[in-house]
């Protein structure tokens, strides 16, 4: 017999789609309510928390509060985001809403800082901070969240670089501008581009590629990206279609099988992917190119 969860009151229903990249736990929920809610917010007491609030049905508003009848004492704005450090306690309120979705990120600020090479000081994560705004870290853990789901080979590159994009945000100083990113040498980009081609279409995470040229994994990034004009996880999704490209006009293989080969979940995520890309179908494609 499966346990029954107990859902706060005036919750009718909950729903929390949970991954993780570099070490980084993400979750997205989605709440039903029938009224206002206040419950405390279950998460790993050890690890800094961020919530992003993306969607509020209703004439109430999601809040984050540090005490349980203790408003939070920042005026609502959209695309906020909220900051509770290690062991603090959290509350989540809603008067009058009847859809709220959100989703949060957690990581052990050490651990990161380890993972990803970064050397400044990371006091940003040490204090709570109330319904700030920085909008590109609020789309980044949107977009973090929509990958959620996304079970294709890309997906590993691209949730490490947004990941490690949050990191930077958050934590590094800016740098100052000097006119055009440092590229990867020769050497370091024949590596990488060896080592992505050596695991196509196999899963491939941002750590290892940094590891090949000693950098970190956001200055890796930058620099991959000046190299090639593309970031990681786009170089490796457009050289899979470059090899179905290839097997397409070099073999009577169906559609099926070259989506298995090059790492697409089937024939309709391959054929979607294909034509977002190139403006036409795999069939239509292979048609055009060979007659």
């Amino acid at each position: 017999m499966s346990d029954v969860i107990e859902l706060p009151e005036n919750i009718a229903g909950f729903t929390c789609t949970m991954g993780s990249w570099n070490g980084i736990q993400v979750e997205r929920h989605a709440y039903i309510c029938t009224g206002r809610v206040l419950f405390p917010v279950e998460r790993s007491m050890n690890m800094t928390w961020i919530n992003a609030q993306f969607e509020e049905v209703g004439q109430g508003t999601l809040e984050a509060r540090v005490r349980q009848n203790r408003p939070n004492p920042l005026p609502y704005k959209p695309r906020s985001l909220f900051i509770a450090p290690a062991d603090m306690e959290i509350w989540g309120y809603s008067g009058h809403s009847t859809a709220l979705k959100c989703a949060t990120i957690s990581f052990d600020p050490v651990l990161l800082q380890e993972r990803l090479g970064i050397c400044e000081s990371m006091r940003v994560v040490d204090v709570p901070r109330f319904r700030f705004s920085n909008d590109q870290v609020w789309t980044m853990i949107k977009l973090l969240s929509d990958t959620l789901e996304d079970n294709d080979p890309t997906a590993q590159l691209y949730g490490d670089s947004l990941t490690a994009a949050i990191a930077a945000r958050l934590f590094e100083r800016p740098k100052e501008a000097k006119g055009s990113e440092v590229k990867l040498s020769a050497a370091h980009l024949n590596d990488a581009i060896s080592y992505l081609e050596a695991r196509m279409p196999q899963k491939v995470e941002l750590a290892e590629l940094a590891k090949l040229a000693g950098l970190s994994q956001s200055h890796y990034c930058r620099a991959f990206k000046a190299s090639t004009g593309m970031a990681p996880y786009q170089w490796q999704l457009q050289a899979r279609v470059d090899r179905a490209k290839f097997l397409l006009l070099n073999t009577n293989r169906c559609l099926q099988e070259i989506a298995d080969t090059t790492g697409f979940a089937d024939a309709v995520h391959f054929g979607r992917t294909f034509r977002k890309m190139t403006g036409a179908s795999p069939a239509a494609w292979r048609t055009d190119m060979l007659t």
